[in-house]
């Protein structure tokens, strides 16, 4: 079993920004619902379930999307 309390665990896994759907956070983002299904079954988005619904962290998923690309012309 583990030593902490639920309350204590729940506290690390909260988001720290505004919780959407994978829709609205697809057409805020400019990729499909599908892209963001991907991103969370592979791990670099963190996804929360509330009941039955799913929801996300937008400002984690955005940092989470975001490839830095070269300078090479």
């Amino acid at each position: 079993m583990s030593s902490q309390n639920p309350a204590t665990r729940a506290k690390k896994s909260m988001p720290s920004g505004q919780l959407v759907s994978l829709a609205t956070a697809a057409d805020d983002l400019s990729v499909s619902v599908k892209t963001i299904r991907r991103r969370i079954a592979d791990g670099s988005v963190r996804a929360y379930r509330i009941g039955r619904l799913i929801r996300i962290d937008l400002d984690e998923t955005r940092t989470a999307l975001l490839v830095p690309m070269s300078n090479a012309r």
